[in-house]
């Protein structure tokens, strides 16, 4: 079994990049200003691209893209707890970035908050990403892609199984994008927005300033009628929303197991364990699972898949699958989590069981087989 034990995580690792091909001309735009609803009551405490993924908060793996990409100029759209995304990345010099942050006041939708950081940005052409989406695509390439057709705008486009759940992009044999389709139960592609664009710099330039605007209802359709180029950069690489619980636990796994990519994780293994965390040898921890900063799992207890943020004890026995378990939380013994979400400071009772999306508010303490699924007391 390999691994990942990490003593002391350090950012300062991501101003070393691999020997790729690298972008010129081209500064991006994150966009972090979401509450993270769908993720509560972890989003109660911290944005949703600042909760721990892999070892450390997930703007950091996106970031680490960036930079691998050789884009150095990133600013972050914030809102909801601005302040905190300045606090642990300060001026980004420490990833080898030059971060600036413009805070966005008032809900201005997709296009308006890219909109909104219009006087931060300096080159011909901005990459736009959604702060919440974990992905393997190739950028320089998506950067190629707009360069070649010289496109107005270029959209990464990717392609899923089912695609009745999103708004699907149809293309032309050129790649060129016919139309933005609404859910449908009969989608005439499977291909989606995948949440990340590159714009031209006037395009961002025309948005309207000061009200909410949206890419998809309104700036790209108003592009299509008005006869721009919007170009599709479709592939099926590794893609991820992380807005739910189920998908934030997977996505975190797959970056501990090397599935994701990501230059912040300094080596793919079977778990990761940061530091001061005590992991007692008769526990069992697999599936990529997580474990914070000063964690504490105990005799017999089992994490498969598992997320636990810094502080958090597993009781002798517990089960803890595919769920997260907030900071300073407690799980005792024999408590069973599987898909459930625990809130900081919450404890869960010895033989509690949670499963199948339930989720503990902060601070919250559950009685000694308090709730059961199981029919034994």
């Amino acid at each position: 079994m390999t691994i990942c034990f990490v003593s002391e995580y350090s950012v300062e690792r991501l101003a070393v990049t691999r020997r790729r091909k690298k972008v010129h001309g081209v500064e991006a735009v994150v966009l972090v200003g979401g509450k993270g609803t769908r993720l509560r009551p972890l989003t109660l405490s911290a944005p949703k691209p600042m909760l721990p993924t892999a070892g450390v908060p997930f703007l950091t793996h996106l970031l680490s893209r960036i930079k691998e990409a050789g884009i150095t100029h990133v600013v972050l759209g914030t809102s909801y707890k601005a302040e905190v995304f300045e606090e642990y990345f300060g001026d980004g010099s420490r990833l080898g970035l030059e971060l600036e942050y413009v805070v966005e006041e008032v809900p201005l939708d997709t296009a308006g908050a890219i909109r909104n950081v219009a006087d931060k940005l300096r080159e011909p052409d901005v990459m736009v990403f959604n702060g919440d989406i974990l992905s393997g695509v190739d950028l320089t390439g998506i950067v190629d892609t707009h360069r070649k057709h010289e496109a107005d705008v270029t959209l990464h486009l990717v392609k899923v199984a089912d695609p009745r759940a999103f708004g699907c992009v149809p293309t032309d044999d050129e790649g060129r994008v016919q139309a933005f389709l609404e859910k449908t139960e009969n989608p005439p592609t499977d291909q989606i927005n995948a949440g990340c664009y590159v714009f031209r710099r006037e395009v961002i330039d025309a948005i309207p300033a000061g009200r909410p605007v949206s890419v998809e209802r309104e700036t790209f359709p108003g592009l299509l009628e008005a006869g721009r180029r919007l170009q599709g950069h479709v592939d099926a690489t590794y893609w991820l929303d992380l807005g739910k619980p189920e998908a934030f636990v997977q996505g975190s796994a797959d970056l501990v197991r090397g599935v994701a990519p990501s230059a912040a994780v300094a080596q793919a293994g079977d778990f990761l364990v940061l530091e001061g965390s005590s992991i007692h040898e008769g526990a069992t921890v697999r599936g990529g699972s997580a474990v914070g900063a000063n964690c504490t799992v105990a005799d017999g207890a089992v994490l498969d898949g598992a997320i636990l943020f810094d502080g958090a004890v597993v009781g002798e026995g517990a089960v803890v699958e595919r769920s997260i378990v907030g900071a300073g939380a407690l799980v005792q013994a024999g408590a069973v989590l599987r898909d459930a979400v625990v809130g900081d400071s919450a404890v869960i009772g010895a033989r509690c069981e949670l499963i199948g999306g339930a989720r503990v508010w902060p601070g919250v303490v559950l009685p000694e087989a308090g709730v059961r699924f199981s029919t034994d007391a």
